[in-house]
């Protein structure tokens, strides 16, 4: 899946070319990270499929996401010497991606990341294949999960869900998944995805005699 014809129409150069860069968005509970870790284990060995670690100014615990942690201090550092691929800033965090994301991209490897939907423009900016996978779930299940991390009371959890129901529209691309049920339905769904965009990539190489 490529950019759309009205980015297109924009003639921006973009830098890299050759993989595939899958954002996952989603509001916070719908369990991005769950069927990230679902494909992660079964893709597990598979070179062509790359899960970057991001780099959060946040502490890590048992309860989130396995990432890298920095001070405000180093990230800014860090972001100064050009050391993200990209970055972001989210609820009072900053998040970044490694650089090496780029190198990746560059030598025809799926690159699946958790990330923000304001994002994805300059992710199309940056990545000229770029699939973007919309987790969803039934608020109240939303809810019992965030309700379950314990970083939030009932109040802020409250607000978040009222935000959902203003956010703005994602690219009309998107693959859409919903994530109430098993983790199985849904990390199936996100499987395939991932094994597609693999496909494609070896697909066009092949038609342009480099396998």
């Amino acid at each position: 899946m490529t950019r759309t014809a009205s980015d297109e129409a924009l003639h921006k150069p973009v830098p890299f070319t050759a993989g595939t860069f899958v954002a996952v968005v989603g509001p916070s509970g719908s369990g991005k990270d769950s069927i990230i870790n679902y494909a992660r284990d079964h893709l597990e060995g598979r070179s062509n499929f790359v899960f970057p670690r991001r780099i959060i100014t946040r502490d890590a615990d048992a309860r989130s996401e396995d990432h890298d942690t920095l001070s405000v201090e180093a990230f800014a550092a860090r972001k100064a010497a050009g050391g993200f691929a990209l970055d972001w800033e989210a609820h009072g965090l900053s998040y970044g991606l490694p650089d090496s994301i780029d190198r990746d991209i560059d030598a025809g490897r799926v690159v699946i990341v958790n990330t923000s939907r304001a994002l994805v423009p300059a992710i199309a900016d940056r990545y000229e294949h770029l699939i973007v996978v919309s987790v969803s779930a039934h608020p109240d299940i939303i809810a019992k999960r965030l309700a379950s991390r314990g970083r939030e009371d009932e109040a802020a959890i409250a607000k978040r869900l009222s935000r959902m129901q203003v956010e703005e529209s994602i690219r009309s691309d998107a693959v859409l998944i919903e994530n109430s049920g098993p983790i199985e339905m849904a990390g199936e769904r996100f499987l395939h995805v991932l094994e597609d965009a693999a496909r494609d990539i070896a697909d066009g190489r092949a038609r342009l005699g480099e396998e």
